[in-house]
């Protein structure tokens, strides 16, 4: 094995003058190389294997012929600047591969790499146009900054809270480490006690030490301010190839398939739009193995068996090499398929051939709970009178597994919802037992008939795998807080008891659904702490104090006239 020259700690001027600490890894004596340039907020000491929430190994991208470029980003560990997270990785982001391209080591091409924030510091760093950018590898990285990363449905999601909670004890134990706080400052931080706390903008970690979090929750809807900062308002200005890596149950699954389509769509050159490509595994945002507490997903599923690390550099190979690999002629999508629990390439993402196939909610006004009477049918409801249940904010539907990435009980993934379907605010509606395997691979849609008592309040699905002997297991889920139901960007407030058509976006799955199974969905206004709670005023949320906070009746009509809906994308083959 040739030698690795490791160079540390570069402090690499910024067009502003402020420094960032960049590593370099590279063969020694070897001849100048095309570079892989990684930004990180998370200590660029811990990002040379498998860092930055994707499976990558850096000395083996070295070992193949690369020199490998890492950075703290500005504000972070070892860079100087003060951190406003993702309004300056544009400009650094382009002058850190300018630079790349210039050192003698270097062989003029860039390509970019990295998951999470990461993958989001490529994204606006392209969109900057650097020249010697020739392709990206992106992993489980936000398209919008708003949609799906501050905000989804309209309701805050609190893994952006968690984020900046855990940004904030970084700071914290540096501090006490530089001994200019006690230690007792960083033992007495509680996570889960910070999450609950209300108002929202009043907890004082937060205007300490990361007051950019007060900025998302002073803006509420989808405006002027997450432009500069989304990858997706920059489509038209990317223009190279891009492979985008996601999972089911990632916190950024559904911007990672706007990723791979806005990009197809509106990629700035033919070569852009012409070669992206995705791939989804059985994968959350920091779980790559494929096995989960309470779901395996078999030998094939983890990110070493599918060599993650090594698509990665068959697709740099492609683009800065340009290497004769055949990675451009192959299919764009792949996907792990669960419940048959394997993996399958596809032309496209929607799948072409996809039927979407309306699963009509119906019950005799008694869905409440997995012991209720509600049903899902692929037979449109006649007279039925409507389902209800009271919505308490300062009781909420906990949240079990699913997309998040949240600490303690709140484990991200496949688990069994049987806890919460036990609840009188969960309404339950589920298929007859299985005589055939139904194969649901594609975005899902809900459409609810809905009134609610107060002005405002949120509306949540989940999609859901009943196995044979009971089990229910979390597919994917959604939300809509109702007065964003026509406009992110223009709340309006609802008429108490007024029948609202409701869209709720449930994201994507791929799973087949085995004989013997049931297909269930769960409809309630709550999902904590995944989504903050709504507090049913009106007002604004995330300065109201709890003692605000007030109940609503919320209802779901599901009759001829309010022909309530889950849409489900079928593939038969």
């Amino acid at each position: 094995m040739a030698t690795t020259l490791i160079e540390k700690n570069i402090m690499l001027p910024m067009r502003d003058g402020v420094r960032l600490a960049t590593d370099v890894y590279r063969l020694a004596g070897a001849a100048p190389a095309p570079v892989l340039v990684t930004r990180t907020p998370y200590d660029k000491e811990h990002t040379v294997v498998g860092g930055g929430g994707v499976a990558f190994d850096v000395l083996r991208a070295v070992q193949a012929g690369y020199a490998v470029v890492i950075q703290d980003v500005r504000g972070r560990f070892a860079s100087e600047g003060e951190f406003n997270p993702h309004f300056q990785e544009g400009h650094d982001g382009a002058d850190t591969i300018a630079w790349a391209a210039a050192q003698p080591w270097s062989g003029g091409i860039v390509g970019g790499f990295g998951g999470s924030y990461l993958g989001c510091t490529q994204w606006l760093a392209a969109r900057e146009q650097p020249q010697a950018l020739r392709a990206m590898a992106s992993a489980v990285a936000p398209s919008d900054m708003y949609e799906g990363m501050a905000y989804q449905g309209g309701a805050h999601v609190f893994h952006g809270r968690r984020w900046a909670v855990v940004m904030a004890a970084e700071e914290i134990r540096r501090q006490v480490a530089r001994g200019s706080l006690p230690p007792k400052r960083e033992a007495s931080l509680d996570v889960d006690a910070v999450l609950a706390h209300m108002p929202l903008t009043d907890h004082p970690l937060f205007h300490e030490y990361t007051p950019w979090y007060l900025d998302w929750l002073a803006h509420p809807t989808a405006d002027a301010y997450w432009l500069p900062i989304s990858p997706c308002a920059g489509y038209e200005q990317i223009g190279v190839p891009v492979l985008s890596i996601s999972g089911w149950y990632d916190i950024f699954l559904s911007p990672t398939f706007q990723n791979y389509q806005g990009m197809r769509q509106r990629g700035g050159t033919d070569r852009a739009r012409e070669n992206q490509r995705l791939v989804i595994g059985p994968w959350s945002h920091s779980n790559f193995t494929g096995s989960f507490p309470e779901r395996e997903f078999g030998p094939a599923a983890s990110s070493d068996s599918f060599d993650l690390t090594g698509h990665q550099l068959r697709w740099f190979d492609r683009w800065l090499n340009e290497a004769d690999n055949g990675v451009d002629q192959e299919l764009p999508v792949t996907l792990f398929v669960m419940g048959v629990d394997r993996w399958r390439t596809e032309t496209d993402w929607p799948l072409p051939d996809t039927h979407y196939r309306p699963y009509y909610l119906r019950s005799s006004g008694q869905a409440n709970t997995l012991h209720g009477d509600g049903t899902l049918s692929t037979e449109a409801p006649g007279d039925e009178p409507p389902d209800a249940y009271l919505y308490n904010p300062l009781r909420p539907v906990p949240t079990v597994g699913g997309q998040v990435i949240l600490p303690g009980a709140n484990a991200m993934g496949p688990r069994d919802q049987r806890a919460v379907e036990t609840r009188d605010d969960v309404l339950v509606y589920s298929t007859p037992v299985l005589d055939r395997p139904v194969e649901v691979t594609g975005p899902i849609e809900l459409r609810l008939f809905a009134a609610s008592s107060a002005r405002d309040t949120d509306f949540t699905g989940k999609l859901v795998d009943v196995y044979p002997d009971g089990r229910a297991m979390i597919l994917t889920e959604g939300i809509l807080r109702a007065r964003y139901r026509e406009s992110a960007t223009a709340p309006e407030l609802l008429e108490p008891d007024a029948v609202y058509d409701l869209r709720l976006d449930l994201w994507a799955t791929a799973n087949v659904f085995l004989p013997g199974h049931r297909i269930r969905l769960e409809v309630s206004s709550s999902n904590f702490p995944r989504f903050g709670r709504n507090s049913n005023t009106g007002g604004e949320i995330a300065s109201e104090p709890a003692d605000q906070y007030r109940p609503a009746i919320n209802r779901i009509f599901h009759d001829l006239s309010h022909p309530s809906r889950l849409i489900l994308p079928i593939i038969e083959r």
